[in-house]
């Protein structure tokens, strides 16, 4: 336990703080780089829908059926 002597236990705290910190880091990053854009209870199929009202490819009487088909607001 030589280790608990002295400094030794904080340096033994100070490294798994680093540790988890990293740990943090890498699935933070890793949900910035996978994750949708759409934000929280938003499906990214609704995303496409408005989408394809925007460029003209759908008509509003569609979209409000389709946006009701998907449970959308």
């Amino acid at each position: 336990m030589m280790w608990w002597n002295g400094y030794g236990g904080f340096g033994m705290l100070w490294m798994v703080l680093v540790l988890a910190g990293f740990i943090l880091l890498v699935v933070w990053g890793m949900r910035q780089m996978g994750g949708s854009r759409a934000g929280p209870g938003r499906s990214r199929a609704f995303e496409i829908l408005e989408e394809r009202y925007a460029r003209g490819e759908i008509d509003r009487e569609e979209f409000e059926r389709r946006r009701r088909d998907l449970g959308g607001r």
